[in-house]
């Protein structure tokens, strides 16, 4: 098969131009990811009208309750958060710190504060990467060779895996909305 030639003049039209705001397009995308939505539901979603009876119950042989995969995720959020933004922060010790110590929260009232801090702290990642002023790409100083964008990415990553963990659970002790 002969192949037709390309010239220059065309080759310019079928050539793709450089975005003009790349980076604005990364953050976009990069709350887009930490909000969740697109291939699954919002973390959120998992937690509204869990019910409170079985916030400590295993299901299934599944590893983990409710209340230790909210905690667990709250606190890594935490952490991930912290590290980003806090040159003074101390990671929890690995891993007993990112677990509760309890299959179950204290009361209704600490669930509702750990689903509350969750969400304020996954705002103020996404603020972090809406900041024009934070370098996504540099070298977070008192780390080792991490980024935000690396960071966000993470926290991202980890949400979904527990998210998905939670709405394993839900189904398994009955109580997720099946559509």
């Amino acid at each position: 098969m002969k192949r037709k030639k390309t010239s220059a003049k065309t080759a310019k039209r079928t050539t793709k131009k450089p975005r003009l705001n790349a980076e604005g397009d990364l953050r976009e995308q990069l709350v887009y990811l930490l909000k969740g939505g697109g291939a699954h539901v919002h973390f959120m979603d998992a937690l509204d009208d869990f019910p409170p009876g079985k916030y400590g119950t295993f299901a299934n042989a599944l590893p983990h309750t409710g209340w230790q995969l909210l905690e667990h995720a709250r606190l890594a959020q935490r952490d991930i958060l912290e590290f980003s933004r806090n040159p003074n922060h101390v990671s929890p010790p690995f891993p007993g710190g990112y677990w509760p110590k309890t299959p179950a929260p204290a009361n209704d009232k600490a669930w509702e504060e750990s689903v509350a801090a969750f969400q304020r702290d996954l705002e103020e990642m996404v603020h972090l990467v809406e900041d024009p002023r934070t370098d996504l790409f540099a070298k977070i100083p008192h780390g080792d060779g991490q980024t935000v964008l690396r960071e966000a990415l993470l926290l991202a990553d980890h949400n979904a895996y527990h998210l998905g963990q939670l709405v394993d659970l839900r189904r398994a002790l009955g109580a997720w909305p099946e559509s």
